[in-house]
């Protein structure tokens, strides 16, 4: 799926509005349950917008402290 960045800001802005529905800039209208599912298509397109920027994807490690 092809992501712009208007449809991130859009998501964005429907997360903090708490609205239940989003239509992207291709036409797909989505309906989510609020904050679970948006959070989730919010992470999505972070990652598509990153992957089609050529921006690395940062590998992250649980440090836990021996003592």
């Amino acid at each position: 799926m092809a992501y712009s960045q208007s449809d991130l800001d859009k998501v964005r802005a429907l997360r903090v509005k708490g609205v239940g529905s989003v239509t992207l800039s291709d036409g797909r209208r989505i309906e989510y349950r609020p904050d679970v599912d948006l959070r989730q298509l919010e992470s999505d397109i972070v990652v598509a917008l990153n992957l089609s920027a050529g921006t690395p994807r940062r590998a992250w490690r649980a440090v836990t402290s021996k003592g």
